[in-house]
C-alpha cells in the first residue's frame, strides 16, 4: 500500500519511492578480480560491511572459485576482441560472513567500464566507472534495515570491470500481480482487444471501449466485422486468421471513420498470437495505436509535394491556375475556384493600391468532385463579383487567409452570400466549410483561391488553413511567373510584328509567299526574320535570318539586323559583301551588350549576340540568282519539272565570329522555278533524323505549279508539331523572266558624237514599245548619263533599256568612281545633269560591278505596254 505521505494530490506516487539501491545487492570488480565497490544491499545479503570486503579478491566470496575466474576470463576476452560488454547469469553459491553457503541468483555485466556512468566507489560514494547495465530488484521484506555503510578512502582500481547485481528477496506470483496485470491491460497506451481461436471477442481494454463506443458486455462474442463493418475490418480479420494459423505476428495500417467522429481516424494495428504453457495458440491480441495526427501530417506533406511537382508545369496563366485546382480536389477540398484580377489574367500588371468594396475578378480555373462543376456560379472566363463581406473579398482586402464555417446561407442577416445564385449553391450542395486565400507573389496580389467542402463531413481546421496558404503561395509564384512571361511574350510579339513585313511588295522578278510561326509559350519569341527587297533593274533581294536566343532581346536584335540589311541592299552590294558588313554590325552589337552587362546597366542582356543569314539576289533579265549564307541552312530549288535540289552553297560562319570570309555563288534558274528559304526551326526535330527531315521537306515542296500559299501550308503541316520549340520562317519565290523584246542593249564608244545616235536609238525603241509619252524624259536622261560616262569614265560603255512595270535606263562604264549630286552655282556651265535626272525620274542610283559601275534611272509609266 502506498503511504499517504508519498502520494501527491491526484493519487500518483513520487518517483523517489521506487528508486532505492538498498533493495539490490551490487558489487563492482576490477580486471584483477578485486572488489572495488560494495553497497548496503550487498552487506544485507552477505553480512560484510564495505571496509571489510573492498580491496579483497572476489574469489573469497564464491564457494567455487572457478566460477569467478570464468567470469573474469570472459570479461578479458570481450576486451581483447573489442566486443560490447557481455553478460553472464545463473545461480551461484556465495559464502556468508558467518561462513554459511548461500545459493544466489546472480547477473554479471562483463566488459569495459562506461565512461558516462558513475559507480559506487570503495567508499560507497561516486568514484571511478562501472560497466554498462543494471538490474532492478523487488523491495525486501518489511522491517529490513535500509542504512548504508561506506569504507574508508581507498583508490579504486582502473581497467576492465564487471558488475555483480542480485535482488535481496524474491516473491512468488500473487493476487496483487494479477490485479496489476489486469490494470495494465485496461490502462495500456494502446487500445487492446483479445479474441479466441474462433475470432470471437473475449476482452476489451477501457480505451478500446471508448474508441468503439460500446462496452465489452455489448460486443463480447462478436467477430470484428460484426462490431465495425467495413473493408478495413475484413482485412484485419484476415490478418488475425493468419496470425492464428502461422503463429507469426502481423502488422497493418488503415483509416476508418468511427461513430462520433467527424473525420477519419488512422490506425496502426499489431496482431500477435497468444500462447499457453503447452505452446498452443489460444487466441490473438490486437493492439491499435491512433496515428491520425501522423497520418494527416503525412497527407499534408504529400499534398505539398504534389503541388510542388504539378503546379507550374507550363508558363500559361490559365493552365497554372487550373493545376492548383486539380491538385486540391479531391484530396483536400470538394470544390475549388481560382479567380484572378482581370489585368493579371491577360498577362498585365495588377492595379496598385489596396482593395475595397465590390470586387470583380475573372474566373481562371474551377474544379469539383462532380463532373461539370455544378456548384459553380460562374464559368471559367466569366467575371465573378464579390461583395465586401464575402470570404473571398475579405481575404483580398485583408491580404490574409480566411476560414469560414457556413451556418445557414438563407439567413438574411448573413450578407456573405450577396448574390442569390451563390447562396443557393451553398445551400443546395451543403457547403459547410470554406477557405479563401489571396494569391500573392512578390508583394503583389494577383487574385484569390477558394477551397470548399460539402461532401466530406470533416470541416477545415487551422492546420488545413496553413496547408491552403502553403500550396496557394507556391501557385501564386508560378502564376506570377506565367504572367511575367506572358507580358514579355506579348511585348516581344508586338515588337516582332512591327518589325516584320506585314505584306510583301509586288515585283516583276518573282512571285513570293511566306509563312511565319512564333515559338510556343514555353520557348518564347525568337528572332527569325525574312524580307523581300526590290532592287534596281527589276531585280529582287530575298533574305532570311535567325538571331540566337529568344525574348525581347532577340526581337530587338532582329529588328536592327533587318534594318541593316535593307540599308545595305539599297547600296546594291553583292551578297558576300553585304554579309561581311552585317557581320561587322553583329560584332559591334555583341561588344555593346558585353559592355552594358559588365557595367550593370542591363543585367538581363546576354553577353553574346549571334545570328545566321541567307541573302540572295535574283535578276529576271539574266535569270541568275547570286546567293551567300552565313551559317544558315541551305536553300532549296524546285525545278519546273517538280525535282527538288538543296543547293550546296559554302556554309560561311555565323554572323558575329568576325574576320572570316563569305562566298557568293551564282545559280541559273529556269523560269517558274521556286526558291525556298527557311530558318532552322523548320528542319530541327528530336523525333527525326536530318535525312528524313530533308526528304519530307522535298516531298512537301515538290509541287511547283501549286499556289505558293498552299505550298507553305503543306510544308508546315508536314514538318511542324502543334507547338514548335522555335520560331519558323518560310519564304517561297517563284522566278519570272523578262522576254527578249523587253530588254535592249547598245554598246557605245567614247566618242561624244555617239550621244546623238544614242538618243535616236532610244526614241525609235520607245516608239516600238508604244511609249511615245516617255520619249522626252528618256532622251534627256540618256543624254546626261551617256555624256557623263564619256566625259568622266572609261570604256567599255553600255546603254540598256528595260521595259518592265517601269521604264529603266542604265548606263554602264569601266570606272568605279561613283557620281554624286551637287548644287551648281549660277554661272557654272555644268553640274546640273544628275540633278535633272533625279527630278525627272522616279528614282536613280549606282551599283558597283566586277569591272566598273552602273548608273540607273527609273521612270513610272502611265500605261503598261504589256
Amino acid at each position: 500500500m502506498i503511504r499517504p505521505d508519498t502520494a501527491n494530490g491526484n493519487g500518483s506516487v513520487r518517483s523517489n519511492v521506487f528508486v532505492d539501491e538498498e533493495f539490490t545487492a551490487r558489487a563492482t570488480v576490477d580486471s584483477r578480480g578485486v572488489v572495488t565497490a560494495w553497497n548496503d544491499g550487498a552487506r544485507r545479503l552477505l553480512g560484510y560491511r564495505a571496509p571489510e570486503i573492498v580491496g579483497r579478491s572476489v574469489a573469497e566470496l564464491f564457494a567455487d572459485a572457478e566460477v569467478a575466474e570464468s567470469a573474469a576470463r570472459a570479461s578479458a576476452e570481450a576486451q581483447r576482441n573489442h566486443r560490447n560488454p557481455s553478460r553472464w547469469h545463473g545461480t551461484v553459491t556465495l559464502v556468508h560472513r558467518s561462513g554459511a553457503p548461500m545459493d544466489v541468483r546472480l547477473l554479471a555485466h562483463l566488459g569495459a567500464p562506461d565512461a558516462d556512468t558513475p559507480h559506487t566507489g570503495q567508499h560507497g560514494g561516486s568514484g571511478g566507472h562501472t560497466a554498462a547495465g543494471e538490474i532492478a530488484a523487488r523491495e525486501p521484506a518489511a522491517g529490513e534495515p535500509a542504512a548504508r555503510e561506506t569504507a574508508d578512502d581507498a583508490e579504486s582500481a582502473t581497467g576492465l570491470e564487471w558488475l555483480l547485481v542480485s535482488p535481496l528477496a524474491r516473491t512468488a506470483p500473487s493476487a496483487e500481480d494479477d490485479e496489476l496485470i489486469e490494470q495494465s491491460f485496461n490502462q495500456s497506451p494502446c487500445n487492446m482487444a483479445i479474441y479466441d481461436t474462433h475470432l470471437r471477442l473475449r476482452c476489451l481494454s477501457d480505451d478500446m471501449e471508448k474508441v468503439l463506443g460500446l462496452s465489452e458486455g455489448d460486443v463480447r462474442g462478436l467477430r470484428l466485422p460484426e462490431i465495425v463493418p467495413g473493408p478495413e475490418t475484413e482485412d484485419t480479420e484476415r490478418e488475425m486468421r493468419l496470425a492464428l494459423e502461422t503463429g507469426v505476428s502481423r502488422r497493418l495500417a488503415f483509416s476508418h471513420r468511427m461513430v462520433g467522429h467527424d473525420h477519419e481516424l488512422a490506425w496502426s494495428v499489431s496482431i500477435s498470437p497468444i500462447w499457453d504453457h503447452d505452446g498452443q495458440v489460444r487466441g490473438v491480441i490486437i493492439a491499435t495505436h491512433d496515428v491520425t495526427a501522423q497520418h494527416l501530417a503525412r497527407q499534408r506533406l504529400l499534398l505539398v509535394n504534389d503541388a510542388t511537382v504539378r503546379i507550374g508545369s507550363t508558363l500559361d496563366i490559365a493552365r497554372t491556375a487550373q493545376e492548383l485546382a486539380d491538385v486540391s480536389v479531391p484530396v483536400f477540398a470538394d470544390f475549388v475556384t481560382v479567380d484572378l484580377l482581370p489585368p493579371v489574367s491577360e498577362g498585365g500588371e495588377p492595379p496598385p493600391g489596396p482593395m475595397s468594396g465590390r470586387i470583380e475578378l475573372r474566373r481562371a480555373a474551377c474544379r469539383s468532385i462532380y463532373e461539370g462543376n455544378p456548384e459553380a456560379v460562374y464559368a471559367v472566363g466569366d467575371m465573378a463579383v464579390y461583395s465586401g463581406y464575402s470570404p473571398a473579398a475579405e481575404s483580398l482586402i485583408t491580404s490574409r487567409a480566411i476560414l469560414n464555417r457556413v451556418t445557414d446561407p438563407s439567413d438574411p442577416s448573413d450578407n456573405r452570400w450577396e448574390i442569390p445564385a451563390r447562396a443557393a449553391s451553398v445551400r443546395d450542395f451543403g457547403f459547410h466549410s470554406i477557405i479563401s486565400v489571396p494569391l500573392r507573389a512578390r508583394g503583389t496580389t494577383l487574385g484569390v483561391a477558394n477551397f470548399a467542402r460539402h461532401r466530406r463531413p470533416d470541416p477545415f481546421e487551422q492546420e488545413d488553413l496553413l496547408l491552403a496558404e502553403d500550396i496557394t503561395a507556391r501557385a501564386a509564384v508560378c502564376i506570377d511567373n506565367a504572367r511575367r512571361f506572358t507580358h514579355e511574350r506579348e511585348t516581344a510579339l508586338t515588337l516582332q510584328r512591327s518589325l516584320l513585313p506585314r505584306e510583301l511588295p509586288e515585283n516583276a522578278a518573282a512571285e513570293v509567299a511566306f509563312r511565319y510561326l512564333p515559338a510556343d509559350t514555353r520557348a518564347g519569341v525568337g528572332g527569325d526574320w525574312f524580307d523581300v527587297i526590290p532592287l534596281s533593274s527589276s531585280r529582287v533581294a530575298l533574305v532570311v535570318g535567325d538571331v540566337v536566343g529568344h525574348g525581347l532581346q532577340a526581337s530587338a536584335t532582329m529588328g536592327r539586323l533587318r534594318t541593316a540589311v535593307r540599308t545595305l541592299a539599297d547600296v546594291d552590294l553583292p551578297p558576300d559583301e553585304l554579309l561581311t558588313h552585317l557581320d561587322d554590325l553583329v560584332n559591334h552589337l555583341a561588344a555593346e551588350a558585353a559592355s552594358g552587362q559588365s557595367a550593370g546597366s542591363t543585367p538581363e542582356t546576354p553577353g553574346d549576340v549571334g545570328a545566321t543569314c541567307l541573302y540572295a539576289i535574283y535578276d529576271p533579265v539574266s535569270r541568275r540568282c547570286s546567293m551567300a549564307r552565313a551559317g544558315h541552312p541551305p536553300p532549296a530549288v524546285v525545278r519546273p519539272d517538280g525535282s527538288v535540289e538543296f543547293l550546296e552553297l559554302p556554309a560561311g560562319p555565323p554572323l558575329g565570329l568576325g574576320n572570316l570570309p563569305f562566298e557568293s555563288v551564282d545559280v541559273e534558274l529556269a523560269e517558274g522555278s521556286v526558291l525556298a528559304l527557311y530558318t532552322n526551326g523548320l528542319i530541327e526535330s528530336r523525333e527525326r533524323g536530318v535525312d528524313e527531315t530533308f526528304a519530307m521537306l522535298s516531298e512537301a515542296l515538290a509541287q511547283p505549279a501549286a499556289p505558293l500559299a498552299d505550298t507553305c501550308t503543306a510544308v508546315f503541316r508536314a514538318l511542324l508539331p502543334d507547338h514548335p520549340a522555335d520560331d519558323v520562317a518560310l519564304l517561297l519565290a517563284r522566278s519570272r523572266a523578262l522576254d527578249a523584246n523587253q530588254v535592249v542593249t547598245w554598246d557605245l564608244s567614247c566618242d561624244p558624237a555617239v550621244v546623238g545616235r544614242a538618243r535616236g536609238d532610244v526614241t525609235a525603241q520607245l516608239t516600238d514599245w508604244g511609249l511615245e509619252e516617255a520619249v522626252f524624259t528618256t532622251e534627256l536622261v540618256v543624254s546626261e548619263l551617256v555624256t557623263n560616262a564619256i566625259r568622266y569614265a572609261q570604256a567599255p560603255i553600255q546603254l540598256r533599256l528595260i521595259h518592265d512595270r517601269t521604264l529603266i535606263c542604265e548606263v554602264s562604264d569601266g570606272s568605279n568612281t561613283a557620281p554624286h549630286l551637287r548644287r551648281a552655282r549660277v554661272f557654272d556651265e555644268g553640274g546640273r545633269g544628275l540633278l535633272l535626272v533625279a527630278q525627272l525620274t522616279q528614282g536613280w542610283g549606282t551599283r558597283q560591278g566586277v569591272g566598273g559601275k552602273t548608273i540607273w534611272a527609273e521612270q513610272s509609266l502611265p500605261v503598261m505596254g504589256f
